[in-house]
């Protein structure tokens, strides 16, 4: 509803949305009717930036998206990760989502988005420039915030204006066309009122309007949202209200053609980093590429078309505590969102082969020689990381990753990152790894004590990319397919794919996105609208058990990794049931509408399959 009282929390929601210096640094002004702050330009920019606040964290949170995917576990029970990956999720038990995916709290983003669009239309900052600069951001987060809904939910109800007492509070859910059609017109305009504009960090650009429209519309052409395609694949979606989650009528095609141009203005209007090599990189360079481009610095930065920044001041976690998050215990963190073997044998050797467990070298060490890729993304047994803490770190002078059961002079040592461990073992991973990408890796910054500045990439230059690899396969145009994955797998220091096309591309396509956009959220969504959850989410989850037994006339003391010393041995199996048992459940390709919305909105549909 329309909120009288909007000036009001503008005393902190500034320092509640963590951008750059320059982003946050708004004299608060408190008292001032509603009306004044559309007739003042600082009180609102203010008002504009509170739009912002709704992306809370970005994807940083404790619980990572990733972990309802074949990516990663979370190793804590009592968060309801479970409910949801174990397909138990109802209309009153909704299961774990992260606050800033949750319909209602998303809804507050749009209210606000729409008090800004409303209020800068109807007054008269003074200042004609930055009315439409503030009027694109708020019509861009009215976007996002709507392609979040949509991508959950399926079609939502679009409400494009603040509600009063006079409203009609029955508002029934749009169709996905129209949800669809909406988001891409607020992008089209908020990108003529964001052109040419220089952006503060984290704020709304011209680019991000380009590569939302892009993300949209290629999940609009996929199978997800075609109505032959997702009844011949669900029968769950197969049945009425299919409106709702897709079209009923048109050509797929050429909904493939329209995404495709989208994802070409964009690889032409914006830049990225190092996309343009005719070659690959050496495997250092290659590997030092991605660990830019996921912490934005030494120029990876410029491959972030959007992101959601973090200062190191407040008493904010989120993304300034991803490091104790998804950190190894035996640096006093709490391990998180674990990488799951079905995402570490998805990494490819470095001359660009299959990773293969009934290849005997591969199965005698499966950490070597690797893409760049892996290790710029995951800790495993044996990787080099931080110097260990002080209490520590006589236990592992060496500095490396323990997440296994070593043979020492004494007897057994249980390694330092493990849930046998001495160190904080309640923390410990229950999958043999740990995630490194995002976690600064500066050895100053310990990271259960200190907050690191490492931004959410909500659009990167590479998703394009990507995106456009994908429409250019659905088009038949192969050799742009080609091409442009190329491009991304030379930074990555991987040589040339070999297929030419057909199922064999679209293989390579679907493995080089899933690599490359590892723990960005991008999976969950992926294999919904490709419609394949069933072999993915639906596999068991695997992990990795590693043992070193002292080879004959060895002797330690201290253990350190050490194959001169040591015989290692990999054996992967499920995880322990009792922890987690994932189904798949075609209900699970959207959220349930929690059942208070409903009762409070009775012409809203539940989703198919819930109660």
């Amino acid at each position: 509803m329309k909120n009288n009282n909007f000036i009001c929390i503008l005393t902190l929601l500034i320092l509640t949305v963590s951008c750059n210096d320059d982003f946050t640094n708004v004299t608060p002004t408190d008292g001032a009717p509603e009306s004044a702050i559309w007739n003042d330009a600082g009180l609102a920019a203010a008002a504009v930036t509170n739009v912002y606040e709704n992306l809370s964290t970005g994807g940083f949170g404790a619980e990572m998206l990733s972990s309802l995917t074949d990516e990663s576990v979370f190793i804590h029970t009592g968060a309801k990760v479970n409910t949801t990956t174990e397909g138990r999720a109802n209309s009153s038990d909704t299961g774990f989502i992260a606050q800033e995916n949750q319909w209602d709290y998303i809804y507050v983003g749009v209210r606000n988005a729409n008090l800004a669009i409303k209020g800068l239309n109807e007054g008269d900052i003074g200042d004609d420039a930055l009315r439409d600069r503030l009027l694109g951001e708020a019509t861009f987060l009215r976007a996002f915030y709507y392609h979040k809904l949509v991508r959950f939910y399926g079609g939502v109800p679009l409400i494009d204006a603040p509600f009063d007492l006079d409203s009609d509070f029955n508002n029934p859910r749009n169709t996905y066309e129209e949800c669809i059609e909406f988001i891409v017109n607020d992008c089209d305009t908020a990108f003529g009122l964001l052109d040419g504009e220089s952006m503060d960090g984290g704020r709304a650009t011209a680019d991000a309007a380009l590569a939302l429209k892009a993300r949209m519309l290629l999940d609009a052409a996929s199978d997800l949202h075609d109505a032959s395609k997702a009844a011949a694949n669900s029968s769950l979606l197969g049945g009425a209200n299919f409106e709702l989650f897709g079209y009923t009528s048109g050509d797929q095609q050429a909904r493939w053609v329209r995404a495709k141009n989208a994802a070409q203005v964009v690889l032409d209007y914006a830049s990225g980093y190092k996309t343009g090599l005719s070659a690959p990189e050496s495997l250092e360079d290659a590997k030092e590429n991605y660990i830019s481009v996921s912490l934005a610095q030494n120029g990876g930065e410029a491959d972030i078309l959007w992101e959601r920044q973090f200062n190191t001041e407040g008493d904010e976690w989120g993304g300034k505590r991803i490091g104790l998050f998804n950190g190894p215990n035996g640096y006093h963190n709490w391990a998180g969102n674990v990488p799951i073997q079905n995402l570490i044998d998805a990494y490819a050797m470095e001359d660009g082969s299959d990773f293969d467990w009934d290849n005997p070298a591969h199965a005698a060490a499966p950490y070597d020689n690797r893409e760049p890729r892996f290790y710029a993304s995951i800790l495993y047994d044996g990787a080099d990381w931080k110097p260990r803490t002080d209490d520590v770190a006589s236990r592992d002078p060496a500095n490396q990753i323990q997440t296994g059961s070593y043979e020492i002079n004494s007897g057994t040592w249980p390694g330092l990152d493990t849930r046998e461990g001495p160190v904080e073992d309640w923390n410990g991973t229950r999958t043999g790894y740990y995630v490194r990408k995002f976690i600064n890796n500066d050895p100053s910054i310990v990271d259960f004590q200190q907050f690191q500045t490492i931004p959410w990439p909500f659009f990167r230059y590479t998703e394009a990319m990507l995106n456009f690899v994908e429409t250019c396969i659905e088009t038949g145009d192969d050799a742009n397919a080609i091409a442009w994955l190329n491009r991304v797998r030379y930074r990555a220091g991987l040589p040339a794919i070999t297929a030419t096309g057909g199922a064999d591309l679209v293989t390579a396509y679907r493995k080089e996105r899933r690599v490359e956009l590892a723990y960005e959220e991008s999976r969950y969504f992926d294999i919904r609208r490709w419609m394949i959850p069933a072999e993915t989410h639906g596999a068991p989850v695997k992990i990795i058990n590693v043992s070193g037994a002292l080879k004959s006339g060895a002797s330690v003391d201290t253990y350190a990794y050490d194959k001169d010393n040591y015989d290692y041995t990999y054996t992967v199996q499920d995880i322990d049931p009792g922890f987690e048992n994932r189904v798949w459940l075609d209900k699970m390709y959207y959220l349930p509408i929690h059942i208070s919305q409903i009762q409070a909105d009775p012409s809203l549909v539940q989703n198919p399959g819930y109660e």
